[in-house]
């Protein structure tokens, strides 16, 4: 209702330029109301020109892109055709990777928003992977603490056929002598070869040919 009553000082079926200035003499009414503040009556342009602003930044806000993705069992991240190592410990984990327009770096934060690696970034479809040395360093000393020198363990044991196999190979035997198995009916004399190898083994000379 307030701000009803100031724009009923502004008649209305006015040029532009008689509605203007009915506006700024508006304004510095509006301007002169006084405010009491610590017990101090001030006015609206006072109390404006004593409340401490933010300095203009010096370049433009820049967005953040942010992409989720799995830890590789390498312990490496794929980002826009290059890979980044993060701490071991974190194979098939989700990751976020976050990366503010314009800046040359990127880094790599957890679910909970805890960022574990910072890199280069390289050159989008380079190829390229970017390993911290930390992460070298922590990722060799895992795998080299994973090996054993103990006796390998044996996991197959060969034991020799029970009695009940035995028996169930004499069976099947049996059943195959019955049906007249074809292959239990082969003969092969191998004679006949040994006859011919004998020959072979023996060849005429040329004067042997011309005498006949």
């Amino acid at each position: 209702m307030a701000a009803q009553r100031w724009w009923r000082t502004v008649p209305d079926a006015l040029a532009v330029v008689q509605a203007q200035s009915g506006i700024d003499k508006l304004a510095v009414r509006m301007n002169e109301r006084r405010r009491s503040v610590d017990g101090i009556k001030v006015t609206v342009g006072e109390l404006a020109a004593a409340e401490m602003l933010l300095d203009v930044p010096v370049r433009q806000f820049s967005a953040e892109l942010e992409v989720e993705r799995t830890v590789s069992p390498q312990c490496l991240v794929s980002f826009d055709g290059n890979l980044y190592s993060v701490p071991p410990g974190l194979a098939g984990a989700q990751v976020r990777v976050l990366h503010r327009l314009g800046e040359s770096h990127l880094g790599i934060a957890t679910a909970g928003r805890a960022v574990v690696a910072r890199h280069r970034r390289a050159p989008r479809g380079a190829g390229q992977t970017e390993r911290d040395a930390g992460h070298v360093v922590a990722l060799e000393r895992e795998v080299l603490a994973s090996f054993s020198d103990r006796v390998p363990r044996k996991n197959k044991v060969r034991r020799p056929p029970s009695e009940a196999a035995r028996a169930e190979a004499e069976r099947l035997r049996g059943q195959q002598a019955a049906a007249g198995d074809p292959a239990e009916r082969v003969v092969i004399d191998l004679s006949h070869y040994a006859a011919v190898a004998d020959r072979l083994r023996t060849v005429p000379s040329p004067k042997e040919d011309n005498t006949e």
